[in-house]
């Protein structure tokens, strides 16, 4: 049984010597292993207290691929699963006394791993396979892939899964005609580029992406933005968003709730309004909506504070010419008196 995370290996010694770990994770394999009587514990490993063959943890990475050994049986002295569904968890040890930090895991095989390792502490048998002391293959490690990008149908991943480790994923070109759910395991996705492509539609929990910054669905065939999307965590999370090139009439109000975005295309749709509480964007930096429907901008925009402004082939209406009044200028004083002096003459004669 093996996860495939970062982990990072923290000694409960290092304050008492007045030193601080590098607080940064590597990438690594964690295998759960049978230990045999020819398998002599590594540094770091107990002594055999449970029986003959009891299950250790194996740490490998790049750099030692052989790993290090860790007994389980009665050796945890506490799980820490508050963000599991993150893929972050801690295993704390008895001895040697040391945290291991685990980070950007898949959460459900993450959830079946510590499952395994409870048992293993516990000394129940594990129904799972378990791997054996062998050097882990260089191979293993390209499932830690940060970015992929795609830019054709027929490289398009469809028996196997993509690295869950992803950061950067693009997948162009590639005739999609719905958002593939795959992608929603991505749970450390930063940057998701889905752009020429056929889709329609996005399903509301693309907002469980709770990382994602970089959203581009340019050259598509969207007819909305949902208010689901508006919704999610997307709120916190986004920061540029292109839909240009669809088939979009308008923005749901909810729209003005993704705050954190700078940057917003809305180029080549179908757009015949703004949200009218458009001043919500108080980030945003860079607005382009050129060639659309826009007969007027809201009242709000005024609020924005744009770096970069286009609006170029909109439809904005002319506005209607205010009647000319002719206001009369109050006669001066003089003017008054000569006028009543001419007047008086008249009315003698």
């Amino acid at each position: 049984m093996k996860l495939h995370c970062e982990v990072e290996v923290v000694s409960r010694h290092l304050p008492a010597l007045g030193m601080r770990n590098r607080g940064k994770g590597v990438r690594a394999v964690l295998s759960l292993c049978q230990q045999t009587p020819r398998s002599q514990p590594r540094a770091g490993a107990r002594g055999d207290r449970g029986g003959p063959h009891p299950t250790c943890l194996l740490i490998s990475t790049l750099k030692d691929k052989r790993g290090t050994r860790y007994e389980l049986k009665e050796n945890i002295e506490q799980f820490f699963t508050k963000f599991m569904d993150e893929g972050k968890a801690t295993v704390r040890l008895k001895e040697p006394p040391v945290d291991i930090c685990l980070s950007k895991a898949n959460s459900s095989s993450l959830k079946s791993f510590l499952s395994a390792v409870r048992l293993a502490h516990r000394g129940c048998d594990i129904e799972v396979p378990l791997s054996t002391f062998t050097p882990v293959k260089t191979s293993e490690f390209e499932k830690f892939k940060t970015k992929m990008v795609i830019t054709s149908k027929k490289d398009y991943p469809l028996s196997k899964n993509f690295p869950y480790s992803l950061e950067h994923l693009q997948t162009s070109y590639c005739g999609l005609v719905r958002f593939d759910t795959r992608m929603l395991c991505l749970r450390n996705l930063r940057k998701l580029d889905l752009s020429h492509n056929h889709i329609k539609k996005l399903p509301a929990t693309v907002g469980d992406l709770i990382h994602l910054q970089e959203l581009n669905l340019n050259d598509n065939h969207l007819e909305s933005f949902s208010v689901a999307l508006c919704q999610s965590t997307l709120q916190t999370s986004l920061r540029s968003l292109d839909l240009s090139k669809n088939k979009i009439k308008a923005l749901p109000v909810q729209f003005c709730q993704l705050r954190e975005l700078t940057d917003l295309k809305l180029d080549d749709n179908e757009l015949i309004r703004f949200p009218f509480k458009m001043g919500q964007l108080t980030k945003l930096r860079f607005l382009s909506a050129a060639r659309n429907k826009l007969p007027f901008l809201p009242s709000e925009f005024k609020n924005l504070s744009l770096e970069y402004l286009d609006l170029f082939g909109n439809t904005f209406e002319q506005p209607e010419v205010l009647p000319l009044i002719m206001l009369q200028t109050p006669l001066t004083l003089l003017e008054s008196s000569a006028q009543a002096v001419l007047c008086n003459r008249e009315d003698q004669s």
